[in-house]
């Protein structure tokens, strides 16, 4: 039996995959690798181990990304017609009919090989009718599915056929196929979402795996636990279990998701003449001050209140403002459900394996932490790109090496849309602040800042290759770590402590190597250094407005890309119909064009040698620094 399964699997996942190669989407096509590490800067050295001779450079396409889970599908064996009850033959007969002919109608293209293989596993025999009705295995999907709220999709996008009582063969073939259309679909959006995340922006990427068909119609057809043969597609992350448990909190009104809010009124500050108010206690409580019964608006609250203003932005006044208020209260419950939703569909957009260790960014907490074996090791602030065009990407990428003494490459983006306008204006710009002008044969222009204590990179960058060209990096600039809201660069993600995190991430990754970073600091001058991860080492890059922190704590953080007011528009709007189907990117870019000075533009003045370097920088091209030869 179990050899059976296992061919019918091979040959399921067989069809599948020849169909994928000629019906796959734009937007399903895989990145060439090489291509994105082509565009990401490379350093020229490979530091060895201590007290190791130089040996070979493990290569960067060899490291693979955080595997997917593999699941096993349990194909029933094949059932002899004769088996049948009599009331079922017929039915049995009709799927015979329509798999093997026209059942589009019922089944999706993409689904129909496989479901057609585990029918005809089975001598076509029906998995949901039973002797002319719904059976036992239908009632329990049923239940399961008119309780999927819990796990944050809606019971409405699952309604199973009714099967009426007398039906013909003809209609209860076609409840059997509509089940399993809908069983299908239930366990694709608890795996890969709900919304597809190409219609929340151009700006994200993610390796969605949708389980096989094989597998969730065999799990559920060898069990007798339906509802655990379901719930295994929804996400095993503690993260997505911890707000699951919230949001049932928040529906049932009970625990600590939704304090009791404090109301608004006159602004309380301290006074010659201590101020009284009703509400004062209530601030007490939540702030964790003591004499919680105490009306009084006294210095150790002024200084709580003014404490948490300082954390969330505001102004530290200490004053009780209706802008403190409401920073206190949160969002009011049924903006928390909604809150906690959008996070929860996106916990499904992630690996399931996330990695023994791995680097998880939060884009609205403006953290970055380090996880082993389940544990975070390490944290830090960093500062995330600009709301709109700047904003930094989600993606779950694979960080390969760090580079000290990194050169800064201009992302086209900002030659494009920054420099070369301001070169225009006025040709001395970027070398007053130590940029340099590369321009190439056909005609485009390559701008750089060469290592050293000012780069914009600072002395570390961390690489994980991808197309949006993003990596983590150090600053020379520290000021910004302070704030709390700290969206402030071009996509990039600065680190407040890079040389502590490669230290972190090296004794991870390379740990016989010993890095520390007193060795790191005696690494820093003006030669880039690569150093590569032994390990590589997994990076998500996620968006939780909404998370549990180890306190056990709900967290809610301000929407600061808009990506929840996104996934409400769609949810709540015509396009929920389609939501789970991926679209082409429509507002795609050219912001990532290579840079190419106009044909008009005129760079007659300060040109000493009539080239496009002359215009730039009023200076002969040979005083530009060239380009290095990048060694892997």
């Amino acid at each position: 039996m179990h050899g059976l399964r296992f061919g019918l699997l091979l040959a399921s996942t067989a069809v599948g995959l020849v169909l994928a190669a000629h019906d796959a989407p734009a937007y399903a096509v895989a990145d060439n690798e090489k291509a994105i590490e082509a565009l990401v800067p490379v350093p020229d050295t490979t530091v060895p181990p201590p007290n190791l001779a130089p040996g070979p450079t493990p290569s960067s396409s060899t490291a693979a990304p955080p595997a997917e889970p593999t699941t096993t599908a349990t194909v029933p064996a094949a059932q002899p017609a004769a088996a049948l009850a009599e009331a079922d033959q017929p039915v049995a007969d009709k799927l015979r009919e329509y798999l093997t002919g026209k059942a589009d109608r019922f089944i999706d293209r993409k689904s129909r090989p496989a479901v057609e293989t585990f029918y005809a596993a089975r001598n076509y025999a029906p998995l949901w009718i039973d002797k002319g009705n719904a059976g036992e295995r239908t009632q329990a999907v049923a239940a399961f599915l008119a309780k999927v709220d819990a796990d944050g999709l809606d019971p409405a996008d699952y309604v199973l056929p009714t099967v009426k009582a007398g039906a013909d063969a003809a209609a209860l073939a076609e409840a059997e196929l509509k089940t399993t259309a809908t069983v299908l679909t239930y366990a694709r959006h608890a795996q890969i979402g709900r919304v597809h995340y190409t219609r929340i922006s151009s700006d994200i990427a993610f390796n969605l795996v949708a389980p096989e068909p094989a597998d969730v119609l065999g799990g559920v057809a060898d069990t007798k636990d339906v509802a655990a043969a379901l719930e295994r597609f929804n996400p095993p992350h503690a993260g997505y279990k911890a707000l699951k448990a919230k949001l049932a909190e928040l529906r049932g009104g009970r625990g600590d998701a939704a304090p009791k809010r404090i109301e608004h009124g006159q602004v309380l500050k301290l006074a010659k003449t201590a101020m009284q108010d009703p509400r004062v206690p209530a601030l007490r409580q939540r702030l964790g001050v003591a004499e919680e019964g105490n009306t009084t608006y006294d210095k150790p609250l002024a200084d709580a209140v003014k404490k948490f203003q300082d954390g969330r932005g505001l102004a530290a006044t200490g004053n009780l403002t209706p802008a403190t208020i409401d920073a206190l209260n949160g969002p009011k419950r049924d903006r928390a459900v909604d809150v906690i939703l959008a996070n929860m569909e996106r916990w499904r957009w992630l690996p399931r394996d996330l990695g023994k260790t791995y680097v998880m960014v939060n884009i609205p907490d403006f953290t970055l932490k380090v996880v082993s074996n389940d544990a975070t090791v390490w944290t830090t602030r960093i500062v995330t790109g600009q709301p709109g065009q700047k904003a930094t990407p989600l993606l779950s990428e694979t960080m390969k090496y760090i580079t000290v003494n990194p050169t800064w490459n201009v992302p086209p983006s900002i030659i494009n849309n920054e420099y070369l306008p301001a070169l225009q204006q006025d040709p001395t710009a970027l070398e007053r602040i130590g940029l340099k002008v590369e321009h190439n044969r056909d005609g485009t222009v390559r701008i750089y800042q060469p290592p050293g204590e000012r780069n914009a990179l600072g002395r570390i960058r961390f690489n994980f290759p991808n197309k949006f060209l993003v990596y983590q990096h150090d600053t020379p600039d520290k000021h910004l770590f302070a704030k709390e809201t700290r969206a402030y660069s071009h996509g990039c993600m600065r680190v407040q402590n890079p040389d502590k995190y490669a230290e972190v991430l090296l004794s991870l990754a390379n740990p016989k190597d010993h890095y520390t970073i007193d060795r790191l600091h005696r690494m820093y001058g003006t030669g880039e250094t690569d150093i590569h991860l032994q390990t590589p080492i997994p990076v998500h890059i996620t968006y939780q407005t909404a998370y549990v922190d180890e306190g056990g704590k709900l967290v809610m953080r301000d929407d600061v890309y808009g990506r929840d007011a996104k996934y409400f528009a769609v949810m709540k709007g015509d396009e929920h119909r389609v939501a789970d189907i991926g679209v082409e990117n429509r507002e795609a870019s050219t912001a990532n064009r290579p840079p190419r000075l106009p044909d008009n533009y005129s760079y007659a003045n300060n040109n000493r040698d009539g080239s496009v370097f002359g215009w730039l920088f009023g200076s002969p091209r040979g005083q530009a620094v060239p380009r290095r030869t990048i060694a892997r």
